[in-house]
C-alpha cells in the first residue's frame, strides 16, 4: 500500500485537535468545574462519574458495531464526524451551562447534560479514531499517523491548559458560570472546523473481504477471542488508571495542597508570582508541551525500535517521576515541574504505541476469523478507557470525600496527605500493573508484519475473483 500524502496525515490530526478541546477539559478540569464552580459534592460527583462513565463505555461497543456496519458515499466511519460534530458542540455548551435551579434540580441537569455530551463525543470519536485502522495497513505509517493524531491531541491539550481558565476569568469576570458556558462557545466552534477538515480530508482505503453473515453477536464472539486485544485492554485500563487518578485531582493538589486552600494569595515562582489559575495553566501548559516533544520524538525513533520495547522503557521513567512526587514539599515548585516535564515527555507516547498496536489487534482479528471489525475493536478500547476513567476518577474523589474534603475551606492535614498520594504513589502502583500486563501481550513487529502480508494476498485473491465473475 503506498505512503499516505501528508495533507491526509495532517487532516487526520485535526480530528484529534477537536476531541481532545473536551478530553482534556473532562480530565483536567471537569471535577474542579463540578465541585468548586457548579457546586455538586465530591461524593455525590463521584457517583456521577462513575455511572455516566461506565454506562457510556457501553455507547462506545454500540457505536462501533454500528460504524462497522454503515455503507455510504463517505465510507463506514467518516460520517459521523461529519454530523455528529454540531450536536457535540452544541451538547458542550449545555453541560458547562450552570442553572439557577436547587441541589437536587442542578444535579438532575449534570446528569442529563453530562450524558448527552459524552453520547455525543462517543458517535464522532469512535468512529474518528477507528479510521486509523482503515486508512493503511502499513504498520510504520500507522505509528506515524498515530504520532501526528497524539501531536494533534498534546496541542491541543496545551490550548485548553493555556486558555481555558484565563477564557473564564476574561469572559466571566466575577461570574464564573457566565464564563465557563462562554469558553465552551468558543471550544465548540474550533472544534466544528477541526472535525470538519478531518472529515472531509481524509480517506477509507482498506475494504474488508465481503460477508453475508455479519451478526452482531459474531463479532462479539470473534473479538472474545482476539487474544492480543485482551491484552491491550487490560494494559489500556491499568494504564488510564494511572493516568485518571492523578488527572482528577491535579486542579486540587494544587489548590489545596501547593496554595493551603488560599488560591488569592499569590506563591513566588522564578521570579514571578503566581496565582492559582496561573500557576495551574502554565504546569499544564508546560506538561503538554513536553507530551508533544515526546510524541515527536517517538514518531521518529519508531521505525528503529521495537513498539513493545519502547512501552516499556518510557512508561517505566513515567511510573518513577510519578512516584516521585510523593517526597515533594509545596515549596518545591521547580521539582514539580521538572517531573512533570519528565513524566509527560515519556508518558505521552505511551497511547501512540498502543493505538498503534490496537490496529495491529484488528488485523489480527481478520487474519484469525475472516472479519474484520476494526470499529469493534477500538470501540471496546475506547470502552476500557472509559471504565478506566470512571473508575479512576469514583475513587480519587470517594477516597477525598472519606477524609473531610469540602470544597472552598481551608483542607486538613488528612486531606493534603491524601492528595499527595494520589498525584504519587497510588498511581505509580497502578502503572508497574499496566507493565506487567503488557509483557503479555504477543504480536511482534515480526508476527504483524507476516499477518499483513497474508491479508494483502487474500483481499487480491478476492479482488481478482470480482474483476472475473
Amino acid at each position: 500500500m503506498p505512503r499516505l500524502p501528508w495533507s491526509e496525515k495532517l487532516a487526520y490530526g485535526c480530528g484529534d485537535f477537536a476531541s481532545v478541546l473536551y478530553w482534556q477539559t473532562f480530565m483536567r478540569y471537569l471535577p474542579f468545574f463540578y465541585t468548586d464552580v457548579f457546586g455538586i459534592t465530591a461524593g455525590a460527583l463521584a457517583t456521577m462519574l462513575l455511572v455516566t462513565r461506565i454506562w457510556n463505555g457501553i455507547d462506545d461497543a454500540v457505536i462501533g458495531l454500528v460504524a462497522d456496519r454503515t455503507q455510504s458515499r463517505w465510507g463506514k466511519f467518516r460520517p459521523f464526524i461529519l454530523f455528529g460534530c454540531v450536536p457535540l458542540a452544541l451538547a458542550g455548551v449545555l453541560t458547562f451551562t450552570t442553572p439557577n435551579l436547587g441541589d437536587t434540580g442542578k444535579l438532575v441537569w449534570a446528569y442529563l447534560t453530562y450524558n448527552a455530551l459524552m453520547l455525543l463525543y462517543t458517535a464522532v470519536n469512535i468512529p474518528y479514531t477507528a479510521l486509523l485502522g482503515v486508512m493503511t495497513s502499513h504498520s510504520t505509517e500507522r505509528t506515524q499517523l498515530s504520532s501526528i493524531k497524539f501531536m494533534f491531541a498534546f496541542t491541543a491539550g496545551m490550548v485548553v491548559s493555556g486558555t481555558l481558565l484565563p477564557l473564564v476569568r476574561i469572559l466571566g469576570g466575577e461570574n464564573p458560570q457566565r464564563g465557563w458556558q462562554l469558553a465552551f462557545v468558543i471550544y465548540g466552534a474550533v472544534a466544528v472546523l477541526f472535525f470538519l477538515v478531518a472529515g472531509f480530508g481524509t480517506r477509507e482505503r482498506i475494504q474488508p473481504t465481503k460477508e453475508a453473515n455479519t451478526s452482531v453477536w459474531r463479532d462479539l464472539r470473534f473479538l472474545r477471542r482476539n487474544g492480543p486485544w485482551w491484552w491491550l485492554t487490560a494494559t489500556t485500563i491499568a494504564w488510564i488508571l494511572f493516568v485518571a487518578l492523578r488527572s482528577s485531582v491535579s486542579t486540587h493538589y494544587f489548590k489545596y495542597f501547593i496554595f493551603n486552600g488560599a488560591p488569592e494569595g499569590p506563591l513566588p515562582f522564578v521570579g514571578q508570582h503566581f496565582t492559582l489559575e496561573g500557576l495551574v495553566s502554565w504546569f499544564n501548559t508546560v506538561g503538554q508541551g513536553a507530551s508533544v516533544l515526546g510524541v515527536f520524538v517517538v514518531s521518529v525513533i519508531a521505525r528503529h525500535v521495537s513498539k513493545r520495547r519502547l512501552f516499556v522503557a518510557l512508561f517505566s521513567v513515567a511510573i518513577f517521576c510519578t512516584a516521585s512526587y510523593y517526597f515533594l514539599r509545596p515549596g518545591q515548585l521547580a521539582a514539580i515541574f521538572m517531573l512533570e516535564i519528565f513524566g509527560s515527555l515519556t508518558a505521552a507516547p505511551l497511547p501512540v504505541l498502543l493505538w498503534a498496536m490496537y490496529a495491529d489487534a484488528a488485523d489480527y482479528g481478520e487474519w484469525k476469523t475472516g472479519r474484520r471489525t476494526t470499529g469493534l475493536v477500538f470501540a471496546a478500547s475506547t470502552m476500557s478507557q472509559k471504565i478506566g476513567w470512571a473508575l479512576g476518577a469514583f475513587f480519587a474523589l470517594k477516597l477525598l470525600a472519606l477524609v473531610g474534603f469540602s470544597a472552598n475551606s481551608v483542607p486538613s492535614i488528612e486531606v493534603q496527605a491524601r492528595l499527595v498520594q494520589l498525584m504519587s504513589v497510588i498511581p505509580a502502583s497502578l502503572g508497574v500493573l499496566a507493565i506487567v500486563l503488557f509483557l503479555f501481550y504477543p504480536l511482534t513487529d515480526a508476527k504483524v508484519a507476516e499477518i499483513n502480508a497474508e491479508l494483502s494476498e487474500r483481499r487480491g485473491l478476492q479482488l481478482t475473483r470480482e474483476t472475473q465473475s
